[in-house]
């Protein structure tokens, strides 16, 4: 048995969840530095190969084994995700604001949107894309809401640093213009 396979086998029965390089070292009693290689090699093995459909993904520190996204719209069809479905806009607007502004409470998250965001928070809170992080020192002490790592693997990144920067999308003029306006009257509260 080798001992790439024994990865690969660790890796198929970790899930969605995915697995650490630490946990396998572990495991297997290998050095980290050397399940990283095998990791490395295991990527460029399903990378080279057109006759599989899988692919070696890290997000959060964590590997899983998943579709490549030129099967995307073979898939399509066969799994509709309610998360694709369920997202309100007011959902994903709220959910934009805690990636680029956490942690912060529900409070500053209505003046940005000027709107109630509660029922989207609780959606959010339900899919496990953010999560309670503590309170705010002041008055009332409010909950401060951050990201999950299930949100980076939704979003498919390791770390916030590469969520693209808010210059580099394209909104609406007066989108744009509210929300700097908005973001930059919180900033200097």
């Amino acid at each position: 048995m080798s001992k790439l396979a024994e990865i690969e086998a660790l890796l198929f029965v970790a899930g969605e969840e995915g697995i650490t390089a630490r946990q396998i070292a572990d495991i297997l009693s290998l050095p980290s530095t050397g399940v990283v290689q095998s990791l490395d090699k295991l990527s460029q093995k399903y990378q080279n190969d057109e006759e599989t459909s899988l692919c070696l993904m890290e997000t959060a520190s964590h590997y899983k084994l998943v579709t490549k996204a030129d099967y995307a719209t073979v898939l399509h069809d066969y799994s509709k995700t309610p998360m694709n479905q369920s997202l309100s806009r007011a959902a994903l607007e709220t959910l934009s604001i805690i990636a680029y502004k956490q942690p912060i409470t529900r409070v500053e998250i209505d003046d940005i949107r000027g709107v109630n965001s509660s029922g989207a928070i609780a959606k959010l809170l339900s899919f496990d894309l953010i999560r309670e992080d503590g309170k705010k020192e002041v008055l009332g002490r409010p909950n401060l809401y951050v990201t999950t790592d299930y949100f980076l693997d939704y979003m498919g990144v390791n770390h916030l640093e590469e969520l693209p920067k808010v210059e580099d999308i394209e909104l609406d003029p007066v989108e744009g213009q509210l929300f700097s306006e908005r973001t930059e009257e919180l900033d200097e509260n």
